[in-house]
């Protein structure tokens, strides 16, 4: 790999979308240091395959909901750069989630303070705590949900938050204007990864009740998704901002 190359950092890299877009940039000579919760193994198995697509990762241990945690991590990511002799870097996918099955009724205290610090509070924060690091002209991605949009049972706490993610991002784009960083947001449909207890990967009735549903006549896979991230990341898309791109193969058409 040549130098100057680009960096990004990826939550939640380690496993399903965020492990995709982390081996899409890899092919494409975008350096990534992408984080994973506890297992390092995988974490590990990105790496080698990352290298094997010939190009480079790091793996940084972060839990998302953990606000405490980030001071600790910019500093690590601040001796990640300098291993790959740089000072900032220019991409920030805020991937890393968690899925929640409770509706209206059901819904917990515990349960909305989980998921608004997993997919709200922690990209916000950790956001702003890694502005002053992220290149002038960058890009952030966060990620939304196609439940933003349609409602379904059992979403009611996941799909407002998500919602929520959205209206971040634009504020988000207005904000950090003068320095021309982008932010959008890509907003997957139903995608077959470990995701909600890999549910629409492992179960063929919920596969096929979402293949039905979608326009494209199949769910989607982490290919779909991940080469999505990394073209608003590229050149190309420079003048896309402040935008929710979903994702979905046409679902719920």
């Amino acid at each position: 790999m040549t130098f100057p190359f680009k960096i990004a950092i990826v939550t939640g890299g380690s496993r399903g979308i965020g492990r995709n877009t982390v081996l899409t940039l890899a092919a494409r000579g975008v350096v990534s240091i992408f984080t994973y919760n506890s297992n390092r193994t995988e974490a590990d198995t990105v790496v080698a395959l990352a290298a094997a697509a010939g190009g480079q990762a790091v793996a940084l241990q972060l839990d998302v909901s953990i606000v405490a945690g980030f001071d600790d991590f910019a500093a690590r990511v601040r001796a990640a750069l300098s291993e790959l002799g740089a000072e900032r870097f220019d991409f920030l996918v805020n991937n890393a989630g968690t899925s929640s099955a409770m509706g209206f009724h059901n819904a917990t205290e515990a349960e909305l303070d989980s998921v608004f610090a997993v997919h709200f509070k922690g990209p916000f924060l950790l956001s702003q705590t890694l502005a002053p690091l992220i290149n002038d002209g960058g890009r952030i991605i966060n990620l939304s949900s196609g439940l933003a949009h349609r409602p379904m049972p059992y979403r009611a706490v996941y799909g407002p938050i998500k919602a929520a993610v959205e209206a971040l991002t634009r504020y988000m784009a207005m904000e950090l204007g003068p320095r021309r960083i982008a932010v959008n947001v890509v907003a997957p449909g139903a995608v077959a990864t470990d995701f909600s207890g890999g549910m629409v990967r492992d179960n063929p009735e919920v596969n096929a009740r979402v293949a039905s549903h979608t326009a494209l006549g199949r769910a989607g896979v982490p290919d779909d998704i991940g080469p999505m991230i990394a073209s608003l990341l590229s050149e190309d898309s420079r003048w896309v901002n402040g935008q929710c791109i979903e994702v979905s193969g046409g679902m719920g058409f």
